[in-house]
């Protein structure tokens, strides 16, 4: 595993709260951190993973706001730059995603294109 200086994704004060919250919920693995990549597939060919994971020898690790991050290497190229943010709105609840390289993005906000 590499650890790196440079954090290739941000997080908003929301998405930390949000998140720290997760992780004080009874009965958290501990031994996990969270894990920010991509998967095939989505309606625009790609979709985000946000999620808490253990971490492997592919992966890169970062910290915000003392938040252990991981993301597989081959996964930077899609995510530079990106931000995570929480909203907790009428109509939209859930984490969204800010993504400088996707060239296209859906109506769900979880897929996008490069």
């Amino acid at each position: 595993m590499e650890i790196t200086s440079t954090i290739p994704v941000t997080l908003t004060a929301g998405a930390i709260t949000e998140i720290r919250k997760l992780m004080a919920a009874d009965g958290f693995d501990k031994t996990q951190v969270l894990r920010v990549g991509v998967k095939g597939g989505g309606c625009s060919g790609m979709t985000y993973i946000l999620g808490f994971d253990h971490k492997t020898d592919k992966d890169q690790e970062f910290a915000i706001d003392g938040i252990t991050c991981a993301m597989d290497k081959s996964h930077e190229i899609y995510l530079l730059g990106m931000q995570v943010d929480w909203q907790d709105g009428l109509n939209n609840r859930g984490f969204t995603f800010k993504n400088p390289n996707a060239s296209a993005t859906c109506g769900c906000g979880t897929s996008f294109a490069v």
